[in-house]
């Protein structure tokens, strides 16, 4: 057995769960990204088993990087992401093996990747109408995932405290609101709106003859996997462009709908804090990204800036415009 086979054994088995206290989902990364490091390794001819902090060198990880951009195509924040996960375990290593302490200095000082801020997609509220439209409230699941759509588009809750919701985690009493636990594992309790509430009381009635705990189940009652629930947005998508072609246009995923909840917020004037609170943002830098990328905002701005003797709105050239050209 290798030194680096008994440090990832370590560490997802007792550090990671048990004296960090690390969410599911980021040691679920953090294995993934180690899987998928192995299994890079492999195709230059090193054996997963015989793989060592000898061989998963700097340059291995560097090599591993490349190929996640460039061969499978990933963005530069799940790279960035991977070698986090890989960070994560070399200096969980550091400490007990120096003969390594080397290697493993080199690996930890590997930097990440800048890469412009992307802007946050999201959907306008007609958009949204077609999309909770879409499901087929005759069937189960359609009802199901009509109810899970609005509730990820009113909320902004992350696809993995959708996925983790059980039936109580909804309070529908004077309080109404659901409880979720996020990232860093920090409690939240987020308001429900009085529709849908009303939607969730109808639905959780159903839902109650029904096995399991989970809020959104499977077949049996178990709790959706993130790739489940992805694939039924992908398939009321394709609904909802049969009478929203606009919305094609779009990449949308699950987190579009928490950008589209962001961003109804901040049509409503709600402050900025407010709304990082709401998402659960742990800083408000994070939040600030919807200010960019509402184009209303700024244009309110302008027209509060303009001269009195100008009109407001964009600018629309006159429609003759071999007339505007002889008149400049």
């Amino acid at each position: 057995m290798t030194v680096l086979t008994t440090v990832l054994q370590r560490y997802f088995t007792d550090y990671a769960p048990r004296q960090r206290g690390l969410s599911t989902n980021t040691i679920n990364a953090y294995r993934d990204t180690w899987r998928l490091l192995l299994k890079h390794a492999a195709t230059l001819g090193i054996s997963p088993d015989q793989a060592d902090f000898d061989k998963i060198d700097a340059d291995m990880v560097n090599s591993f990087l490349d190929h996640l951009q460039t061969g499978r195509g990933n963005t530069t924040t799940t790279r960035n992401q991977r070698l986090a996960g890989v960070k994560a375990i070399a200096a969980f290593a550091q400490p007990d093996h120096p003969e390594h302490a080397d290697t493993l200095a080199r690996i930890i000082a590997i930097p990440t990747k800048r890469a412009p801020a992307s802007q946050p997609v999201f959907l306008t509220p007609q958009e949204t109408a077609h999309l909770l439209t879409s499901p087929d409230t005759t069937t189960w699941t359609g009802r199901r995932d009509q109810v899970m759509l609005t509730l990820a588009a009113q909320t902004g809750l992350r696809v993995s405290e959708i996925v983790s919701l059980t039936i109580n985690d909804i309070r529908l009493d004077a309080s109404k609101t659901v409880n979720t636990i996020g990232k860093g594992r920090k409690t939240r309790a987020t308001p429900l709106t009085s529709q849908t509430a009303a939607i969730l009381r109808r639905y959780l009635a159903e839902r109650a003859t029904r096995p399991g705990i989970a809020l959104f189940p499977g077949p049996k009652g178990q709790h959706l996997t993130r790739d489940a629930i992805e694939r039924r947005l992908a398939t009321h998508l394709a609904t909802a462009a049969t009478t929203c072609p606009d919305i094609v246009n779009k990449h949308v995923t699950m987190h579009t709908l928490r950008h589209t909840a962001a961003m109804r917020l901040l049509e409503a004037g709600v402050d900025i804090a407010v709304i990082a609170l709401w998402l659960g943002h742990e800083h408000t830098t994070t939040t600030d990204r919807y200010l960019h990328g509402h184009l209303g905002l700024k244009q309110e701005a302008i027209d509060r800036t303009r001269p009195p003797t100008v009109k407001p709105g964009r600018y629309k050239p006159a429609p003759d415009i071999l007339t505007w050209l002889n008149q400049l």
